[in-house]
């Protein structure tokens, strides 16, 4: 009786193998876009038809493209103007880079879904010693509106500064929206939804699922960071709320970020990401010159907002970013905590450096994620080889990131150079066409550089064996980091 028992469950269990393994490899061949993620997915269905099924359900598959695209059309298409013959303010400059500068303009205006808008005001923000301080001031003289949304919120520390002054908000009549993703809110206890609740801030998850659904989705999050005061002043870039980031207090584990004030018509377009995720979480729709005031010029900033996400916002990012790299004639300067670039961008910071275009990387040296750092290390090489520089920044971790290119243009806000964030997180950036900004943020880099370590093949080729073999290990599974 027990042999039949144990040939009956094992009959049953290899045949649900086959089957899962099978509509595995049909999902994957049908609606796989990445041949090189496609290829990893296969090998390990094949290889393991029972937990490979598995681990494709839960890491795999993008359920929220059709359910983005179906959210947008039964509420509001995103708006796309006209792209204007001249996006940046125009100058009579017949030369060659004042065109290359328009025509770039032209082409993020097509792959964004916003426009270039002028007159604004970008000022970068080291650390949460100024940046939170700056949001915490905006918050206390808010008068009518604030939407926040941020991947971690922490509801101890400089969070929970930030839960009294938006609680004091609501006291005074401040209509206040908060939003964190759910998976953030597991970084830390208690969890900053239920404080924020209990101090009367109106405030949700987004993607709350439970059980079965958490985990089919837990690879896709919104890792965006915003918040916006009265739709007048904007705060975005890739700052989490947590004590960590303020050095100044010597926090237990310290982490150096950069963050970035933006005034100006762009904050609409700021406000606008906001208000859609938050419908999406929410039903409620955010509307009116309570939120979306009449703005006018702050500066001398052009700025476009690039939206990207798992929905039919997918690879707007990556897109950008290849498009300002092939347009890149002087210089390239990279800051990213995670440097995992897709094929297609590798080889474009590679074609940067052959067409004589000085290409700096800076990356943390001690990698909150070590796995990532290993399998970064791997694809260091090929682009030494044809004479792009790589950094590494000495502890504590820094989690700063923007893009530079040109001393021109600049890319700023949540995108990290990893598969993660090119093609399943949600984010938010801005294209920057400013050429003070880009001079505040190369000095902001160069100060990096100066205490950095400089990789050279020789020293990734005298690295012991051991973690050669480890790093190698590591680069199999850069379609799922």
């Amino acid at each position: 009786m027990l042999g039949f028992e144990f040939t009956y469950w094992t009959a049953t269990l290899a045949v649900v193998s086959i089957i899962g393994a099978v509509l595995a490899l049909v999902h994957l061949l049908l609606q796989h876009r990445d041949y090189r993620s496609a290829a990893f997915w296969t090998a390990l269905i094949v290889l393991s038809p029972l937990i490979g099924p598995l681990l494709y359900l839960f890491l795999g598959i993008n359920s929220l493209r059709r359910r983005g695209r179906h959210y947008r059309r039964s509420t509001h298409e995103p708006w796309r103007d006209p792209v204007p013959e001249h996006p940046l303010p125009f100058v009579a400059d017949s030369s060659c880079a004042a065109q290359e500068h328009q025509q770039l303009a032209r082409t993020l205006d097509r792959i964004s879904r916003f426009c270039f808008t002028k007159g604004n005001r970008v000022v970068p923000l080291c650390n949460g010693d100024e940046a939170m301080r700056r949001m915490l001031a905006a918050i206390r003289g808010a008068q009518h509106s604030i939407s926040l949304a941020s991947y971690i919120f922490e509801a101890i520390g400089i969070g929970a500064e930030f839960v009294t002054e938006l609680s004091d908000a609501v006291k005074r009549g401040v209509q206040v929206r908060v939003m964190v993703d759910d998976a953030g809110t597991r970084y830390s206890w208690p969890p900053v939804i239920e404080a924020l609740k209990k101090a009367g801030v109106n405030a949700r998850r987004f993607m709350p699922n439970r059980m079965i659904l958490r985990l089919i989705t837990m690879n896709l999050r919104n890792h965006r960071k915003i918040m916006v005061v009265d739709g007048r002043t904007a705060f975005t870039g890739g700052m989490n709320i947590r004590e960590g980031n303020m050095i100044s207090r010597k926090p237990a584990h310290p982490v150096h970020d950069l963050h970035f004030e933006v005034t100006g018509p762009c904050v609409a377009q700021i406000q606008r990401v906001f208000a859609e995720d938050w419908t999406f979480c929410t039903g409620e729709a955010l509307e009116g010159p309570l939120w979306f005031p009449d703005l006018t010029g702050t500066g001398q900033t052009s700025v476009i907002g690039i939206v990207d996400g798992p929905d039919e916002d997918m690879e707007v990012m990556p897109a950008a970013f290849f498009a300002a790299l092939n347009a890149a004639r002087e210089e390239v300067k990279i800051i990213t905590p995670y440097f995992l670039p897709t094929a297609v961008l590798a080889a474009s910071l590679r074609l940067c450096a052959i067409r004589g275009v000085k290409v700096t990387i800076l990356t943390p040296a001690q990698n909150n994620i070590p796995f990532v750092a290993w399998a970064a290390q791997t694809l260091y090489p090929d682009l030494l080889a044809v004479g792009c520089r790589i950094f590494e920044s000495p502890p504590p971790f820094d989690h700063s990131k923007f893009f530079l290119i040109d001393g021109v243009w600049s890319f700023l806000g949540s995108t990290n150079w990893d598969p993660r964030s090119l093609r399943l997180n949600f984010e938010f950036n801005i294209g920057c066409h400013d050429a003070e900004l880009g001079h505040r943020l190369a000095a902001v880099m160069d100060a990096k550089l100066a205490s950095s370590r400089e990789i050279t093949c020789e020293l990734l080729e005298a690295a012991p064996v051991r973690q050669r073999l480890r790093n190698g290990f590591a680069r199999l599974f850069i379609p799922a980091l």
